[in-house]
């Protein structure tokens, strides 16, 4: 698929929010201190941590329940029986999960790079992390809001809420906006979006919390507490009018911000029409993730013209953009791949 060849030069203005997307994942393992920390000395506007929750309701920081992708738990021979299979969200999935280990367990255990195939760089950080509470990640956030002097926001995504209530009993909802009240992070002027593909949890945090809310929704399917329903009919205008009652925004993948040509799609001024921000997810500067077209000479791994991506949003006006790489969002240097200088 032709996608975004528009180059650097001829993108205009508009400066984006840069969510470090599980935090600087491009360049340490995800969701780790290390992660989120370098993000911030890069300039990220927001660090993203996706939640779960453990046996002992504790919030920490995974991209999913299962923790078999992100941490040395399969190698353990301690935890071997607690292998489960669960339906989550319709979909069956076996490993080892969050819910089913108390933090002083999930303590021992250790990150590593999710892809490694891609990011063998990563790799070699493989045991020095472990897995973070929220209470760190906003503790960090705050440390280094007292070093730098600038605010720095805190962007969580709730996984499986529905899931997590439903199976395990646990309300990671009420878990969260108690977090944030004891942070002091619950109020509109704090730096705090919270986000979810569901909609009923969103619902009750606008009920219950003053800070943005966003609703993230796929190229397919729909949300899973609420059958039926559409994610592309809530991007109809009457959806994102319905949206507009609850959330502040929505989060949504590239190719529904833009088209082919790398123009803005309809959706953006459709959104901006009900009094919603569009947020977009997510942009990698591995080939592995691009459109063929901003793809560089060599293997998923090689960096490709991601610049140019970056530029394409922002010249759509979008206003934030989920990436792996903040340190490129926040300073693109078309000129520092070669192979891309001169327009692909």
């Amino acid at each position: 698929m032709a996608l975004l060849v528009a180059p650097v030069a001829a993108i205009a203005q508009g400066s984006p929010l840069v969510i470090a997307h599980r935090g600087a994942s491009g360049e340490r393992p995800e969701h780790t201190l290390a992660a989120y920390e370098r993000a911030i000395d890069q300039g990220a506007d927001y660090i993203e941590p996706d939640l779960v929750a453990t046996k002992d309701m504790v919030l920490v920081a995974r991209h999913e329940n299962e923790l078999s992708d992100t941490t040395d738990v399969a190698a353990r021979a301690e935890f071997e029986d607690r292998r489960r299979t669960k339906e989550i969200d319709g979909r069956r999935v076996s490993g080892w999960f969050a819910e089913d280990f108390t933090l002083a367990e999930l303590r021992t255990l250790r990150a590593k790079e999710r892809v490694p195939n891609v990011r063998p760089a990563n790799a070699r950080f493989d045991g020095l992390y472990t897995v973070p509470t929220f209470a760190e990640i906003v503790a960090l956030v705050k440390a280094k809001e007292a070093e730098t002097g600038r605010r720095i926001g805190l962007y969580p995504e709730l996984k499986h809420p529905t899931f997590l209530l439903q199976g395990a009993g646990m309300d990671s909802v009420d878990l969260l906006v108690n977090a944030l009240r004891e942070a002091g992070l619950d109020d509109v002027d704090d730096m705090v979006f919270v986000q979810s593909f569901e909609v009923g949890p969103l619902k009750r945090l606008d009920r219950m919390v003053d800070v943005g809310l966003v609703q993230l929704v796929g190229p397919e399917g729909g949300p899973a507490d609420e059958a039926g329903m559409r994610y592309a009919d809530m991007l109809s205008p009457s959806g994102l009018a319905e949206i507009a009652t609850y959330a502040d925004a929505i989060g949504v993948p590239v190719t529904l911000a833009l088209d082919p040509a790398g123009a803005s799609r309809s959706l953006l001024a459709d959104a901006r029409a009900a009094g919603l921000e569009v947020h977009v997810w997510t942009v990698r500067k591995e080939n592995a993730f691009l459109p063929e077209p901003l793809r560089a000479p060599g293997g998923p791994e090689q960096a490709g013209c991601v610049e140019r991506l970056f530029a394409s949003l922002r010249g759509a006006g979008v206003d934030g953009i989920f990436t792996d790489d903040p340190r490129i969002a926040v300073a693109p240097d078309p000129a520092a791949n070669p192979a891309c200088a001169a327009g692909g």
